[in-house]
């Protein structure tokens, strides 16, 4: 998975006499917190973000700048400086103008009455942000978990927001069905959050879809048929093998096209051209966005139904801050309030890895069914993907924007509850039982979620992020809006205050 190089230096007094006594000792706390940085921000994939020390420590103008080239010409995309004792303030500018001030940048220090780094902390940071720099702080002993915990929060966001900064969202053929929230809107999106997107037809797809290697076809066509067993509910009309097929031949399309163009992930519009005259896009966006296909073990791929655009931006991100878990993409479709209980459930790319949360396809499509798909709306054919989400917690979150140019994101806690399996057929009878479900109790009155969640469409990855979520917003300039409880923890940054 793509990282962003990660760089540790630290300030110290510019006196000889001074320095002299503790660089030593200041270089051994620059060097612990990157071996526990390496240690501990650990993707799916076994990969982890190149760590870069600067090789002295900053005494003097001419050591600044000597260690921002350094970094510089080592490609850091992401900032700490580290405090443990009295500083010069002033000689982060010479660093920080070297190596650049659109960064994410973490002032980070002990807490030791015996050497005051949080006071240079403060006095350097307040100077960084006197000239409108948006900055975060941490203060606490380097051997506190809570310390360590919020640190590698902030290295998540911050490796989401460099990471995608460069990044294409490739749009197979524009928002379905008029869904304007589904649209790309470039000019806040290039300036927010640095990456951009490519409108491509889906012709392009269908064309592609003829050069695909017919043996790699035939090859996933038998995986599912061995995996799903009497699970893939062949109709002879909607689905068949050959619609299946088509299904495959459509996903290794958008793989090959994504490879070809460039595009860090994409969205697939799908309804209608594609539903109607090809075939449903439910099977290849699941497999897209899922850990593994018939040749084992890959990257996720976020691609969004309906190239719901701030959908595939919202779980890239997701991806990025949860170390490359999918992330899931659902409909907010029915709330029962006898139960407090929502409905998130729709026909398109809900991970085949939500059925156990397992990185073994086995455990995961044990739960899953392949059925028709709805002739109504899918008169094309193809397999729509039933399961019920397994339990555990969530985080919940979209982007947003408001008066045509402000992102926000709107973030929420919750958990996927595990039904009984006689409630979970009666509640699913209610919208469609042939769709995957993630029956979801969330962390907010239903009010405050209906009055300030911004579409129809919501995203989740398992685990608790919403820290992670926050320092991201802060550093990208994005509101965050937390719904429930969690909202009054938040201290609001000085730019928000101001």
């Amino acid at each position: 998975m793509r990282s962003s190089t990660i760089g540790l230096v630290m300030l110290n007094d510019e006196r000889e006499h001074v320095y002299r006594t503790n660089n030593e000792l200041n270089m051994n706390v620059v060097k612990r917190w990157a071996d526990l940085i390496k240690n501990n921000i650990k993707n799916i994939d076994g990969t982890s973000p190149e760590i870069i020390v600067g090789s002295k420590i900053i005494t003097s103008v001419r050591i600044a700048q000597e260690i921002g080239e350094e970094l510089t010409k080592a490609n850091v995309k992401i900032v700490i400086l580290c405090y443990n004792v009295w500083n010069f303030p002033f000689l982060v500018w010479p660093f920080i103008q070297t190596i650049g001030t659109d960064k994410p940048i973490l002032n980070l220090s002990n807490n030791n009455g015996e050497f005051p780094g949080n006071v240079g902390l403060l006095a350097t940071d307040g100077a960084l942000r006197q000239v409108g720099i948006r900055t975060h702080r941490i203060v606490g002993d380097i051997n506190d978990k809570k310390t360590q915990d919020k640190v590698f929060a902030w290295i998540r966001a911050s490796q989401a927001y460099a990471t995608m900064k460069n990044e294409v969202f490739g749009i197979y053929g524009g928002h379905s069905m008029g869904m304007e929230t589904g649209y790309f809107h470039l000019t806040p999106t290039i300036r927010t959050l640095g990456l951009t997107g490519r409108q491509i037809d889906q012709l392009w797809l269908l064309e592609k879809m003829k050069e695909v290697d017919e043996a790699e076809v035939e090859k996933g066509l038998k995986w599912f048929e061995d995996i799903l067993g009497e699970r893939l509910k062949y109709d002879g009309k909607i689905l068949t093998p050959d619609t299946l097929k088509t299904q495959i031949r459509l996903y290794l399309a958008m793989q090959m096209v994504n490879k070809e163009k460039g595009f860090d992930f994409c969205g697939l519009k799908g309804q209608r051209e594609l539903t109607e005259y090809v075939c449903l896009g439910d099977v290849p966006e699941m497999i897209s966005n899922d850990p593994y296909d018939w040749n084992g073990r890959k990257e996720t791929v976020v691609c969004s139904t309906e190239a719901d655009a701030y959908a595939a931006i919202t779980m890239q991100i997701l991806k990025y801050i949860s170390g490359g878990l999918p992330a899931l993409f659902m409909d907010v479709r029915l709330y029962h309030p006898d139960l407090d209980l929502w409905d998130f459930c729709n026909s398109g790319n809900h991970s085949s890895y939500y059925a156990s949360r397992s990185f073994d396809p086995k455990e995961n499509f044990s739960k899953i069914t392949f059925h028709p798909a709805l002739e109504l709306y899918f008169k094309a054919g193809g397999a729509s993907v039933e399961f019920d989400a397994a339990p555990g917690k969530m985080t919940f979150c979209r982007l947003g924007l408001w008066d045509n140019d402000k992102l926000y994101m709107v973030i929420v806690l919750g958990e996927s509850l595990d039904l009984p399996e006689e409630q979970s057929k009666k509640l699913a009878d209610e919208t469609n039982p042939t769709w995957p479900h993630v029956w979801t109790r969330l962390n907010c009155k239903f009010e405050e979620f209906l009055s300030t969640f911004p579409c129809n469409h919501i995203l989740a990855v398992h685990g608790n992020y919403i820290q992670t979520l926050i320092y991201y917003c802060e550093i990208a300039n994005i509101t965050p809006v937390i719904l429930g409880k969690e909202k009054d923890e938040r201290i609001s940054p000085i730019w928000e205050r101001l």
